[in-house]
């Protein structure tokens, strides 16, 4: 199986026109869709550019949950 790489815009009514493929005619082809990041409205990353707070940083992290400790 040989890969493509052809970009392309969606139209107004959702369509696609893709010309010059390297393949004859009549083949079977698979197509898979990706969407470019961001194109969608969506953000995948809410906590992206968000500030960051440390309450304790120098503070041991589950120091009680050490049974070697007790």
């Amino acid at each position: 199986m040989q890969a493509y790489r052809i970009k392309t815009v969606v139209i107004q009514n959702g369509a696609i026109t893709i010309k010059g493929l390297p393949v004859r005619a009549g083949e079977k082809v698979d197509v898979i869709i990706l969407s470019h990041s961001g194109s969608t409205g969506k953000r995948h990353y809410s906590l992206r550019d968000k500030p960051v707070r440390y309450l304790a940083p120098f503070a041991s992290v589950a120091e009680n949950d050490w049974e070697v400790i007790r």
